[in-house]
């Protein structure tokens, strides 16, 4: 699976490691940046990720703060719908009711443990369509 990550300077070590997982798992990750804790534009990266999903990226993880940020500035892109998870069962429907494409990580409210936890099952899940479809289709 191909994935496209990036952060902004809070969340710059939760990405470096949640890439390294990622890639031990056999999924080629593109990081998009920031790479230093020197303080950056937040939209920035979130817009190259979700640029990347729509392109060539089967999904996108995104990494701030709260994780409010990076969702907001994705979620102006047609076909994104970025999801702020702070928990595995957040992170399961999101992916089955919502369609997410792209996990939006709190780095200050959660583990770095629990983010790759939350990531795992956000990329395994799949979209339950259904009586979803029509509902997100109306995003």
């Amino acid at each position: 699976m191909k994935i496209t990550i990036g952060s902004d300077h809070a969340g710059v070590e939760y990405k470096t490691e949640i890439t390294s997982f990622l890639k031990s798992i056999n999924h080629n990750c593109l990081d998009v940046g920031t790479h230093t804790k020197e303080s950056v534009d937040y939209p920035d990266f979130a817009h190259l990720v979700a640029q990347n999903v729509l392109s060539d990226s089967d999904f996108g993880v995104l990494i701030c703060g709260s994780g409010n940020g990076v969702s907001m500035a994705a979620n102006k892109h047609k076909g994104i719908r970025a999801a702020i998870c702070w928990s595995t069962e957040i992170a399961k429907l999101a992916r089955n009711h919502n369609n997410a494409n792209i996990i939006s990580i709190p780095a200050r409210f959660i583990t770095l443990k629990e983010s790759i936890e939350i990531i795992n099952v956000f990329i395994k899940e799949g979209f339950d369509g259904g009586r979803h479809t029509q509902r997100v289709n109306k995003i």
